[in-house]
């Protein structure tokens, strides 16, 4: 598959200090790429030496095959970015922006309020677009960011911390709003600080931690990380919680957690065999089961677990 973008042990140094410490990747045409980490891990700065708004200190990094330390500019024309805050003037229009954005970047007034009117239309903005984005809603001005930064049909479109702030139903408007713009033919590139989404959107996901790529994958190849499947039991009888608990530990020696509000435990097992035994074991013990279920590692336990954070 062709690749959006290619990093070799990219690094980004400030007062001695790496920020971006030797992150190598690749990103293929097409996809919704996540990157995840903690506050301060170099999310945001790794972003922003692919855009090339941050000089890369080493390392080198491709975007469509173009060398970026060596054609910032021609880079420049392949890329949209949306910031994790407003880039509009909250003075002017939708519309006002949308030609100003257009006429920065190129286009002729006329080019530009066609593009403006064909974008404001996608993002469900045209009955706003005569408003003052001082009257838009957070959702409104951050779907209007979004359609800025398309002004010029960028192939390749990076968003930072995109839905920050907004409420479920703004988030899942931008959720359809991106995935649509991936069957459009963009490439993504998005940075999260809601793992959810990250598990919704992502083709592929590269976690970060200090500055270096610690885990990357499909969400699924990340879930099985840890090696590990949850398997939950509730008991007919929150009376026999206690004695089932130590029946387990003491037979297998693993942990059980009680959830007593649901006359529940919770056990994380590496060998799904010992799932049958348990049943088994309580079975013979006589203690009857309500119900049991079985669910993988979500990404939240993977990230902690990663991260410690």
């Amino acid at each position: 598959m062709a690749l959006a973008i290619s990093t070799t042990n990219l690094v980004k140094n400030f007062d001695g200090k790496n920020a971006v410490n030797g992150i190598s990747l690749d990103v293929h045409q097409g996809e919704i790429f996540g990157i995840l980490g903690p506050n301060g891990a170099g999310k945001t700065t790794f972003l922003r030496m692919l855009a090339t708004l941050t000089k890369v200190t080493s390392g080198s990094a491709s975007i469509f095959g173009t060398d970026l330390t060596k054609d910032g500019a021609k880079v420049r024309n392949f890329i949209g970015l949306t910031g994790q805050y407003a880039s509009v003037d909250e003075e002017l229009t939708g519309m006002e922006n949308m030609i100003i954005f257009g006429q920065l970047n190129g286009l002729s007034k006329k080019e530009a309020k066609k593009r403006g009117l064909e974008l404001l239309k996608q993002f469900s903005l045209t009955e706003a677009k005569d408003k003052s984005i001082s009257a838009f809603s957070g959702g409104m001005r951050r779907r209007l960011d979004l359609a800025v930064s398309l002004i010029t049909k960028p192939p390749l479109i990076f968003l930072d911390e995109p839905t920050t702030g907004l409420d479920p139903r703004t988030c899942g408007e931008m959720w359809k709003t991106i995935r649509e713009l991936v069957k459009g033919g963009s490439t993504i590139v998005l940075t999260t600080q809601y793992l959810d989404e990250a598990d919704q959107l992502a083709d592929r996901i590269a976690i970060i931690d200090h500055g270096s790529v610690i885990a990357q994958g499909t969400p699924s190849d990340l879930k099985n990380i840890l090696g590990e499947t949850t398997f939950e039991l509730s008991l007919i009888e929150s009376s026999q919680i206690k004695q089932a608990k130590e029946m387990i530990e003491q037979k297998f020696n693993i942990e059980v957690i009680v959830l007593p509000e649901f006359a529940t435990l919770s056990i994380k097992v590496t060998d799904t065999k010992i799932m049958t035994q348990i049943l088994l074991l309580l079975e013979t013990e006589h203690i009857a089961i309500n119900e049991f279920e079985t669910r993988k590692p979500t990404l939240d336990e993977v990230f902690l677990e990663l991260t410690g954070k």
